[in-house]
């Protein structure tokens, strides 16, 4: 598989074991440093600040303040910042205008590395959002999560392929296993974006127990990126990192 790799700070995505991203979802300022201070301890190679969780959000100022914080504990380590609708299992509801401007205002704080962008939550709004991302030195990450089952390989490719087309840096696609062979679906599916001349590094899983394996053996399938606790968690499967980096040096390719 040949990955154009995506470099953040001193992260690569798209090249050697799978990197490992602790959500953070604390509802007030204190509960998301507590948060962060605790996943830091754990040495994660990103942190994603899940905003949806925090309850204060869509208050400009405390939004860059907490903001502040966060980057002033990370250092040089990424930080993702996402805002997961209610629609695709996340904490709150949001409408259309205050989504955009709130990544907007993420993208031009100066704090954030990369941008999670759901990609069918607006028309044409996954493409403007990589644009404005992109002017102010913020990767994004497409995403799409579907809790109602597997989509079949094509859709699956489609929604890939989409993302890619409209200016994301960095796919990602959560899919929910109802069976055994939906986990292979997945994995049958980042190796064909691949195949078929895709570069773009992918992030993909199975939610849930079933689809555990999926979170462990992403360098097999060229998945760049898994997501892990540090206390609780932000989706269905996750594991501790401490388990997930030792599985993931077990499965390594020299």
């Amino acid at each position: 598989m040949e990955i154009k790799t995506v470099k953040v700070r001193d992260l690569e995505l798209g090249r050697g074991m799978p990197k490992i991203c602790v959500p953070i979802t604390g509802q007030t300022e204190s509960g998301v440093l507590e948060q962060v201070d605790l996943a830091l301890k754990q040495s994660p190679d990103c942190i994603e600040l899940r905003a949806d969780w925090y309850e204060d959000i869509l208050e400009g100022d405390k939004m860059l303040r907490l903001l502040a914080l966060v980057r002033e504990r990370l250092e040089n380590r990424v930080l993702l910042f996402t805002f997961r609708s209610a629609a695709e299992g996340g904490k709150q509801e949001i409408t259309g205008d205050d989504y955009r401007n709130l990544c907007i205002k993420a993208c031009q704080s100066g704090f954030i590395d990369m941008l999670d962008v759901e990609a069918f939550a607006q028309e044409g709004l996954l493409q403007e959002l990589s644009c404005v991302a992109n002017d102010q030195g913020v990767y994004v990450v497409a995403s799409n999560h579907d809790f109602s089952g597997t989509p079949e390989e094509t859709e699956i490719l489609r929604r890939l392929w989409h993302m890619d087309q409209q200016g994301a840096d960095v796919l990602k696609i959560a899919v929910t296993p109802l069976r055994e062979r939906d986990v292979l679906t997945l994995f049958s599916a980042t190796l064909r974006y691949y195949e078929d001349g895709g570069g773009k590094p992918v992030i993909t899983m199975s939610m849930g127990d079933m689809g555990i394996i999926s979170r462990l053996s992403g360098e097999l399938f060229g998945s760049a990126l898994t997501f892990a606790t540090a206390g609780a968690a932000s989706a269905p499967g996750q594991l501790p990192v401490e388990e997930v980096r030792r599985a993931l040096a077990i499965l390594h390719r020299e």
